[in-house]
């Protein structure tokens, strides 16, 4: 199977892309989950409701608002322009937004379960017996929800690596800038004679989604046993 450079910069981009997006969602997912499923505050139906938005929104209207918000004439992105020379529309980091932005609500849901369904007795005899919050969380609740966030994570980068709509609208299709595996394959159903290049990114996706639920499983099963052994 002979890839064009065209291809392979848009499959290596496709993967930092959703590793970058994967990575930096995680601690937000984590602090959002925990709160979402161990906290009761006045506003809290809409922070869950804020949070899932992105999945029932087109995301082309996703992209739209990242556009208007993080673009160089928006709000944030000329503040961030001005201050540290970051801009991310049309550049390969504002993929990574648009796709943290898509991946959020999967892997904050898949981790908020995972934390519900620690007994709560565990972390209330942690705390009679002296330790902070912040120490029965890094001690007791996140090493229980390990799969759960390992599975978030898979999930996440999954759906990072097949984002198209918000990234497109956000950042464009630019060849080696911002063209992901998803735009390329577009790309190739505008052009005659692209069915190839569509085959070969095809099966390039479908590979690597699947090395990453293999890999998510096996992590998890390994956690857990672990965790029953303990």
């Amino acid at each position: 199977m002979n890839f064009s450079d065209a291809e392979i910069t848009a499959i290596v981009l496709s993967l930092r892309v959703a590793l970058v997006a994967t990575l930096a969602s995680l601690p937000f997912a984590i602090a959002i989950a925990y709160a979402l499923a161990r906290w009761n505050f006045p506003g809290k139906t809409i922070l869950n409701g804020l949070v899932h938005l992105p999945l029932v929104l087109p995301p082309v209207v996703t992209g739209y608002l990242l556009l208007i918000t993080f673009g160089r004439r928006g709000p944030v992105g000329e503040a961030l322009e001005a201050c540290c020379g970051i801009v991310l529309s049309f550049r390969w980091t504002g993929a990574a937004l648009a796709a943290a932005v898509m991946a959020f609500p999967m892997i904050v849901r898949a981790i908020r379960l995972s934390i519900e369904a620690v007994d709560p007795k565990l972390e209330a005899a942690a705390a009679t017996l002296g330790a902070s919050p912040l120490r029965v969380f890094a001690t007791i609740t996140l090493p229980l929800a390990i799969p759960g966030v390992i599975a978030g994570a898979m999930l996440g980068f999954a759906k990072a690596l097949g984002e198209f709509g918000a990234t497109i609208t956000f950042v464009s299709a630019i060849p080696g800038e911002t063209q992901t595996i998803a735009s390329a394959i577009y790309g190739y159903t505008q052009a005659p004679g692209g069915e190839d290049g569509i085959m070969r990114l095809m099966f390039v996706s479908i590979a690597i989604a699947m090395i990453a639920l293999v890999v998510s499983e096996i992590c998890a099963r390994r956690v857990g046993g672990k965790g029953a052994l303990a």
